[in-house]
C-alpha cells in the first residue's frame, strides 16, 4: 500500500507546514549562488515523492527529498559533521525541540552548513537540523542524506518537474516568462499556501511535495461530504510514534486554479490541508519566492483522476532483514487473515524482503490479486496468501 510504504518517508512533510512546530520562527537561509544558466538535477519519483541525486564531493553521490511543505532543512549526521560551521548555529541552543501531531516532542541538533551544493548551485551558511535518515533510507530503498525544506530555495526559482523526474534551479524567472498557470501564494511562514475550491468553498492548502498522498483535508469549518468513507487507513509514523489515519473519497470537485480533480481520495488531518505528490505528480511546478507565485504547467487539460487506494491492510517498519508489521487496518484482508501488529515478514512471494524496493512493491500492490507473505516465528516460517483489496474505491 503506497501510503504505508511512505509512512516514514513522509516525515519530510511532518517538518513545518503545521505538522511539526518550532518554539521560534523558521530560520532564514544564507547566501545563494546560481550562475546565469539553469541548474538541472536528475532524480527519481519514488511513491510520488521526488528524490534528487547529486555528487559535489568525493563522498557522494547524495540523495535528497525535496519538501516544499517543510520550513526547515534536515541533513544526516555525516553531512552535518562534514560541512557544519563551528559557532554558526542558528540559535544559542545546541538542540531544537520539535513537536509532532500527537503532542510529543523530539530534540534535534541545530547546525549551520558552511557550504551546501546542488550541482552548480551553491548555498552558504544554511541553517539545518541534524537527523538520522536511516529509516527514510530503508523506506525509499536508497540512502537518503537529507530533506530540503522550502526556505533553502528562498533566493532561487525552484522547478519540480515530476514528468521528467528532475528539479531545475534558476537565479530568476526567465525574461520570456514561464509556461503554466500562475497562482499567488502566501509565504509568510516560509511555506507555500495557495487557495483552492472544493465545491462552493474556498480555502488554503499547503503545496507539500514531501507527501506521497493526493490530498489531506482538515474538516474544521468545511464539513466536507464523502461519497465513500472515511474509513480507517494505514498507520503513519511521526517523531513521537505511529498514528492511525482516516481516508475516504470526497464528493465534489477540487479545483486548483483552472485544473479539476473530481472526487479525490483524501485523508483527514488536524493540521493544514495539503496537496501532495498524488496530485502534484501530474504537473511541472515552479516556485518564485521573490514574487510569491507558483506556476502549474500541464499539457493534458483533462480532469485529474485519483486512483482507488488498494492494499492488503498492512503497514510496515522495514529493515533489510525483515519487515515488522506496524499496523493492520481493521476489516482488511490482513485482519481477516489473522495478522497482528509486531509480526515479522521475511519474504514476499517467496523472495527476501531485501529484493523488494518501494517501486517494485508498489507495482505488485497495484496489479496483484493476492500477495504471499512469509512470517517468521522463532526458526520456522509460515506462508499466508493475503488478498489485495480496494480499501477506498
Amino acid at each position: 500500500m503506497k501510503r504505508a510504504l511512505l509512512a516514514l518517508a513522509v516525515l519530510a512533510g511532518l517538518l513545518g507546514g503545521g505538522c511539526l512546530g518550532f518554539r521560534r520562527a523558521a530560520p532564514k537561509p544564507g547566501l545563494t549562488h546560481i550562475g546565469s544558466k539553469p541548474v538541472t538535477l536528475p532524480g527519481h519519483v519514488i511513491g510520488n515523492v521526488i528524490v534528487i541525486e547529486d555528487k559535489w564531493d568525493k563522498f557522494g553521490p547524495y540523495h535528497f527529498v525535496v519538501d516544499t511543505g517543510s520550513s526547515v532543512t534536515l541533513v544526516s549526521p555525516e553531512i552535518a559533521r562534514r560541512y557544519g560551521a563551528n559557532g554558526l548555529a542558528p540559535s544559542d541552543e545546541p538542540r531544537v525541540r520539535v513537536r509532532s501531531p500527537q503532542g510529543g516532542y523530539a530534540l534535534l541538533s541545530a547546525v549551520t552548513l558552511e557550504k551546501f551544493q546542488l550541482g552548480g548551485a551553491v548555498f552558504e551558511y544554511v541553517p539545518a537540523l541534524e537527523y538520522d535518515c536511516a529509516d527514510l533510507s530503508t523506506q525509499f530503498g536508497v540512502k537518503i542524506d537529507g530533506i530540503l525544506g522550502f526556505p533553502l530555495f528562498r533566493n532561487a526559482v525552484l522547478t519540480l518537474d515530476y514528468p521528467n523526474e528532475r528539479i531545475i534551479l534558476r537565479p530568476k524567472i526567465p525574461d520570456d516568462g514561464l509556461q503554466g498557470e500562475a497562482i499567488l501564494f502566501d509565504n509568510a511562514d516560509k511555506i507555500p499556501l495557495i487557495p483552492v475550491r472544493l465545491g462552493d468553498r474556498e480555502f488554503a492548502v499547503l503545496i507539500d511535495s514531501g507527501s506521497g498522498a493526493a490530498f489531506d483535508i482538515n474538516p474544521a469549518g468545511l464539513s466536507p461530504d464523502f461519497v465513500f468513507g472515511p474509513v480507517n487507513g494505514p498507520l503513519e509514523a511521526t517523531l513521537s510514534g505511529d498514528k492511525p489515519s482516516r481516508i475516504g473519497r470526497l464528493a465534489g470537485v477540487l479545483r486548483i486554479g483552472s485544473f479539476d480533480v473530481p472526487q479525490p481520495v483524501a485523508e483527514l488531518t488536524d493540521d493544514l490541508s495539503s496537496i501532495g505528490g498524488g496530485i502534484l505528480g501530474h504537473f511541472t511546478i515552479t516556485f518564485d519566492q521573490q514574487d510569491n507565485e507558483v506556476f502549474f504547467q500541464r499539457d493534458d487539460t483533462a480532469p485529474i483522476l485519483v486512483s482507488p487506494l488498494r492494499g492488503t491492510g498492512l503497514s510496515f517498519r522495514k529493515s533489510p532483514a525483515y519487515w515488522k508489521v506496524a499496523g493492520v487496518v481493521p476489516t482488511s484482508p490482513a485482519a481477516a487473515a489473522g495478522v497482528s501488529q509486531g509480526d515479522l515478514v521475511t519474504r514476499v512471494n517467496g523472495e527476501p524482503v531485501s529484493s523488494w524496493d518501494p517501486a517494485r512493491y508498489d507495482e505488485l500492490v497495484a496489479s496483484a490479486s493476492s500477495i504471499e507473505f512469509s512470517f517468521i516465528d522463532g526458526t520456522s516460517e509460515t506462508r499466508k496468501a493475503i488478498d489485495v483489496a480496494v480499501l477506498v474505491p
